[in-house]
């Protein structure tokens, strides 16, 4: 007999890396690729968090604090809210799928919308619960009443990805106020906030204020977007003691390493960086949309640091091929659950402009 897996793998999703593998960022940059396919910040971290990872390196010889008790503690002044209610994860990815495994059994079902981040196919996948998938509407935003026709009494999980990746669109937090409400108490709803820095049509902490009101809603924020710590891996859920006790449980001690710890503690405490970072990435935002709207193409109002572009009757894996050729890097839109779209980071104005200036180029020779 040869060895076998667990059937479960068969039905997990590929997951498809912006970065071509084996290639380390610093040798992309060096080689004049622009890293457009992975939402990630073009700016390296504040340098006071430089520094704190180079303290917590010379430690490196020892384990990291597995409670991250600084961590926690400095997130919780961040949202004046106790440390028991925050949990922090290997990036928010790891929380969602500790999430899904404390709280799905086969049986059970997930639901969220599609498309959306392209991880959430694989709680399912892992917890054997069911995926329900509802379908966006115009515009690409949630359809708020029909995932709450979809809710049932096996209704484990609710996936709410706002600001929505890989669309971009927003729902403003009212409206996601009066949603939460209306959904059942034993559901647990999880508000996936990984860009809510980027829009500009709330305050950012108002979510926060509806934790004391629902005890069913967890908010996932990360340090990889607008921080520019995508590649130490941390992020955090906002929630009820029990919820962050169980995702604890499942998981492994120490997911969270020292330089990630020491990275988000020293971050959280730059707002006024923070704030900079996201001004710069607006007006980048705004250039990038006027030009593809000058080149003919359309793409939602994006809330987010990235546009998801319809390229209409054009070849989408064509585009995307040519535009690596030239050393622009986009994320296809297909893999994300968009056939036909590109979704392309803001970066420098540099970037930004070859981008724009190859994109035009290759729909002229595709005319």
């Amino acid at each position: 007999m040869s060895v076998t897996f667990a059937d479960k793998l068969s039905r997990l999703p590929s997951y498809q890396a912006g970065a071509p593998a084996g290639k380390a960022p610093e040798s992309l940059a060096s080689e004049g690729i622009s890293q457009l396919a992975s939402n990630e910040s073009p700016y390296p971290p504040h340098p006071d968090v430089v520094e704190a990872i180079s303290r917590a390196a010379a430690a490196s010889n020892r384990y990291p604090d597995p409670s991250a008790a600084l961590l926690r503690s400095r997130i919780a002044d961040r949202h004046e809210t106790d440390p028991s209610r925050v949990a922090v994860g290997n990036g928010s990815c790891e929380l969602l799928l500790a999430g899904a495994e404390a709280l799905c059994e086969p049986g059970a079902e997930i639901l969220f919308a599609w498309p959306s981040f392209s991880i959430y196919p694989h709680l399912a996948a892992l917890s054997g619960a069911r995926e329900i998938r509802v379908p966006l509407a115009e515009g690409d935003l949630h359809d708020l009443d029909a995932m709450l026709e979809q809710v049932t009494a096996e209704t484990q999980l609710l996936l709410l990805c706002n600001p929505n990746n890989p669309t971009g669109t927003y729902l403003p937090a009212e409206r996601v106020a009066a949603f939460c409400e209306r959904v059942p108490e034993h559901v647990t709803v999880v508000l996936d906030e990984a860009y809510i820095d980027f829009q500009v049509v709330d305050d950012p902490d108002t979510t926060v204020d509806l934790l004391g009101e629902l005890a069913n809603l967890v908010l996932l924020r990360t340090f990889s977007k607008c921080h520019g710590l995508a590649g130490l891996r941390v992020g955090y859920a906002l929630g009820s003691p029990a919820f962050r006790e169980a995702v604890d449980a499942v998981r492994q001690p120490f997911s969270v390493n020292a330089l990630a710890q020491a990275a988000g503690a020293e971050a959280v405490l730059h707002s006024d960086d923070l704030s900079e970072r996201v001004e710069r990435t607006i007006v980048e935002r705004v250039f990038v949309e006027e030009g593809l709207a000058a080149l003919g193409l359309s793409s939602p109002a994006s809330q987010t640091n990235f546009s998801w572009v319809d390229l209409g009757d054009r070849d989408e894996a064509e585009v995307v091929g040519a535009l690596a050729a030239e050393g622009i890097l986009v994320r296809p839109g297909t893999p994300l659950g968009g056939p036909g779209h590109i979704r392309v980071t803001y970066s420098t104005r540099a970037e930004n402009e070859r981008f724009l200036d190859v994109l035009g180029d290759l729909l002229q020779t595709m005319a």
